[in-house]
């Protein structure tokens, strides 16, 4: 908000009309009668306010569920930590890895999924499996870990059946590949999720329908 001080001179026939005239935002207003002048004049001057600057946020996976809640025996847990492991390249925290894992596999409450996703501990070679083959679409590490921060649940996708699929459905449908399709990644890239197409007849599974395209 701008504040500012507003010199208002007014002739003597005109003072009257004060009680007509509001002022918003204003921080201060002197009234400096006039019999010189015939039409009421405003002299302001502004007091700019200190502009701060946004103090950047750290990146996190918003979740209702805390990590630290999640409960593992311990098969489960060596199982966990191996899909951790896999998540290094990408410089995440070590809280910021379990929160991704537990969005992707149903630990932690995610929108995409809606109520379909049941909890599955991570197995490593899912991970990597997922992992290569977003590499195997020319994305470097530094572009899978903005995917990951945008879509962690991507880990969770079957592989098969709809990544590979929604890759070359992109392909054929809409001639999409090559460095438009990684284009397309980095700015959407739950489309690599999306399994269903209600032809705008909704069915009232939105986050992973086509029409979103």
């Amino acid at each position: 908000m701008v504040k500012a001080h507003v010199i208002v001179l007014l002739n003597r026939t005109r003072m009257a009309d004060l009680s007509t005239f509001y002022l918003h935002q204003i921080d201060s207003v002197s009234l400096v009668p006039s019999s010189l002048l015939n039409d009421a004049t405003f002299v302001i001057n502004f007091t700019p306010r200190t502009i701060r600057k946004p103090i950047p946020r750290k990146w996190g996976v918003h979740a209702t569920t805390k990590v630290e809640d999640i409960v593992l025996s311990d098969e489960e847990q060596k199982s966990w930590d191996a899909s951790r492991g896999a998540l290094s390249a990408f410089e995440f925290s070590a809280e910021e890895e379990n929160k991704v894992l537990g969005k992707a596999f149903g630990y932690v409450h995610s929108p995409f999924w809606s109520e379909e996703r049941a909890k599955e501990v991570p197995r490593v070679d899912a991970v990597n499996n997922v992992l290569n083959y977003l590499r195997s679409l020319n994305l470097t590490d530094v572009e899978i870990g903005k995917i990951l921060k945008k879509f962690p649940e991507v880990l969770g996708c079957d592989l098969e059946g709809e990544l590979e699929n929604n890759v070359k459905l992109l392909e054929k449908e809409w001639g999409i590949e090559g460095k438009t399709l990684k284009n397309l990644l980095l700015r959407n890239p739950k489309v690599l999720g999306y399994n269903v197409d209600c032809k705008g007849d909704c069915i009232a599974k939105c986050t992973r329908c086509w029409v979103r395209f």
